[in-house]
C-alpha cells in the first residue's frame, strides 16, 4: 500500500469496474479486462466490488484499487462494506483503499462506523466514506476517514434526487473538509468530470458511463426515442 497514493490519484479518473449478476459483463474476468482498458486508457485507479474480482484486477493490471463488497443485511439498508466481515476479507485480498457506507443510517448487527474506521486505522488502511451529505461528510473526517467520496447523494432518503452530479455538495464539501474530496455519483460526460475538477475535487470516480455498456446503451436508446424521431416500435 503506497504512502503516496492520494499524491499519485490527485487530478486523476478513478474508474469504477463493477457489473450486477443480472448483466452481461458480470464475472472476475471480465471485469479484470474492464480494468485493463481502463488503464490503457488512462485510468490512475480502479474502484472494484468482490474479493474475486479485486485478486483479478490487481492481477491485469498494476493500478491501485479502491475495493468494496457490496453485500445484503436484513437489518440494514447499508450494502457497501456494511460490516467488519467485508472489511477483513478486503484487507485479506489486499486494497490500497477500502471504501464503505458511511451514511447516518444504521448499520447490521448495531456496528458502528466509528468502530470500522477504528479497526481499519489501528491497521494502517486507508478508509474511503461514501457519503451522501455534508453533515455525514463532516463526522467521517471527524472520526478519520482518509478521504470521502459523494457516491452516495441521491441514494438515500434525505439527499437530493435528481440526474445530474451533486457539485452543491461536492462544492462544500471542498470548501469545509480538509482531506480529499472524491466526486462520484452520476457523472455521464467528459465535461462533468472535468467540472468536478474545477469545483475541487481532489479526483473523479466514474462507472456506469464507462463500463456498463448496457446502461449507456439504455440511456442513448431512451433519448433517441424522446427526440421523436427515431425507430419505431
Amino acid at each position: 500500500m503506497s504512502d503516496h497514493f492520494f499524491e499519485n490519484i490527485r487530478g486523476g479518473l478513478i474508474v469504477s469496474c463493477q457489473a450486477l449478476e443480472d448483466e452481461p459483463l458480470h464475472g472476475s474476468d471480465m471485469m479484470a479486462k474492464m480494468a485493463l482498458a481502463a488503464d490503457q486508457g488512462g485510468a490512475v485507479c480502479i474502484r472494484a466490488n468482490s474479493v474475486q474480482d479485486i485478486a483479478a484486477i490487481k492481477k491485469a493490471t498494476k493500478l491501485p484499487v479502491i475495493g468494496i463488497i457490496k453485500r445484503d443485511y436484513e437489518d440494514s439498508e447499508i450494502y457497501i462494506t456494511p460490516t467488519l466481515r467485508e472489511v477483513r476479507e478486503l484487507m485479506d485480498v489486499g486494497v490500497d483503499v477500502i471504501a464503505l457506507d458511511a451514511t447516518g443510517r444504521s448499520r447490521p448487527g448495531g456496528e458502528t462506523l466509528e468502530e470500522l474506521v477504528t479497526f481499519m486505522k489501528s491497521r494502517g488502511q486507508k478508509v474511503m466514506a461514501d457519503i451522501s451529505t455534508l453533515k455525514e461528510a463532516l463526522y467521517a473526517e471527524s472520526i478519520g476517514v482518509s478521504c470521502v467520496s459523494t457516491t452516495l447523494s441521491g441514494y438515500t432518503p434525505y439527499s437530493p434526487r435528481q440526474k445530474d452530479p451533486d457539485f452543491k455538495l461536492l462544492q462544500e464539501a471542498v470548501r469545509q473538509i480538509r482531506i480529499p474530496v472524491i466526486a462520484e455519483g452520476r457523472i455521464h460526460t467528459p465535461e462533468q468530470a472535468a467540472y468536478s475538477l474545477e469545483l475541487g475535487a481532489h479526483a473523479v470516480v466514474v462507472g456506469s458511463a464507462i463500463t456498463r455498456p448496457k446502461l449507456i446503451t439504455e440511456r442513448f436508446a431512451l433519448a433517441i426515442r424522446g427526440s421523436g424521431r427515431g425507430r419505431m416500435h
